[in-house]
């Protein structure tokens, strides 16, 4: 199984009034390449979110989102200073008595007294929202290896189709390259009894110049490696058991060498004919290359 470095997870956890939303885009990068906004509130758990993520992702741009919500009355919580409100109420009547004055206290003049009411914000409850942010991070990261994995087999597909065509071509080379040879003695030999019309045509001198040309135009070791290298591009692919496996790199250098048996190839081709069946091979070699620059 192969997984592609393109995809998307989302995870959510609600508990004990707080609410963590994980969501990681990736997209292919030569390298591991992670970019993470948290809320200032949650900046201490970047290097342990940092460890997480790279458990599971070995290549690619990733982007990651962090949003963490509160309950209002998680966040700040007011509160009434009783005693100090009865020492204002107390010193309000002693005042009224000694003065001879009216006792009209009301709970609105208490109130904006200083110190009656204060504001207590609750510190965040560090244990809870690490285990929300693992619990959120690990949803996320699930779907995102789903997605890739996924666009992975597509992926798959796509390059066992266009392997498969390459060793067709290869095989009709292969076929070919004997019946060129043959018929390329045949003309020799009709070419040199034209010249030399009435005497006798040097069998050893046209089976040297045969074999010369056939030495040239034989691709049997460039065609019997670039199967080898389909073998192994196929067989690496089904290795790929997880994203952390990383066999992009690898699938990447078995590329360049089917590249560079490719090009022998398209070079000692005899005809045209050959010669277009190994251009053929090219495209679907390079196809294949920017397919794979997506592969973890």
């Amino acid at each position: 199984m192969i997984y592609s470095m393109t995809g998307f997870g989302r995870g959510e956890v609600t508990d004990k009034g707080y609410r963590i939303t994980v969501e990681i885009k990736t997209v292919n990068n030569r390298y591991l390449d992670m970019n993470i906004r948290l809320p200032r509130a949650l900046q201490s758990f970047d290097p342990a979110l940092r460890s997480l993520i790279k458990q599971h992702i070995s290549r690619g741009k990733t982007e990651v989102y962090i949003g963490l919500e509160t309950d209002e009355a998680k966040s700040a919580q007011v509160k009434c200073n009783l005693p100090i409100a009865a020492e204002y109420a107390a010193a309000m009547r002693r005042m009224a008595k000694e003065l001879e004055l009216q006792d009209d206290i009301a709970v609105s003049q208490i109130a904006r007294m200083p110190e009656v009411f204060k504001i207590e914000d609750n510190s965040p409850d560090e244990d809870t929202i690490e285990r929300l942010l693992t619990e959120a991070c690990t949803e996320a990261l699930r779907k995102l290896k789903e997605a890739r994995a996924k666009e992975g087999a597509y992926l798959a597909e796509d390059l066992q189709g266009k392997l498969a065509l390459i060793r067709e071509h290869a095989a009709f080379i292969e076929k070919k390259v004997p019946e060129i040879n043959e018929a390329y003695r045949q003309k020799l030999k009709e070419r040199i009894a034209s010249i030399v019309q009435d005497h006798a045509v040097d069998e050893g001198r046209l089976l040297t110049e045969a074999a010369i040309f056939a030495d040239k135009s034989s691709v049997d070791e460039e065609l019997v490696r670039l199967n080898s290298h389909i073998d192994a591009f196929l067989e690496t692919m089904e290795q790929a058991k997880d994203e952390k496996d990383g066999i992009g790199r690898k699938l990447d250098f078995l590329i360049q060498e089917m590249n560079r048996e490719a090009n022998t190839t398209l070079s000692k081709s005899p005809d045209m004919e050959l010669s277009a069946h190994a251009v053929e091979i090219k495209t679907e070699i390079e196809k294949i290359r920017e397919q794979i620059q997506n592969i973890e």
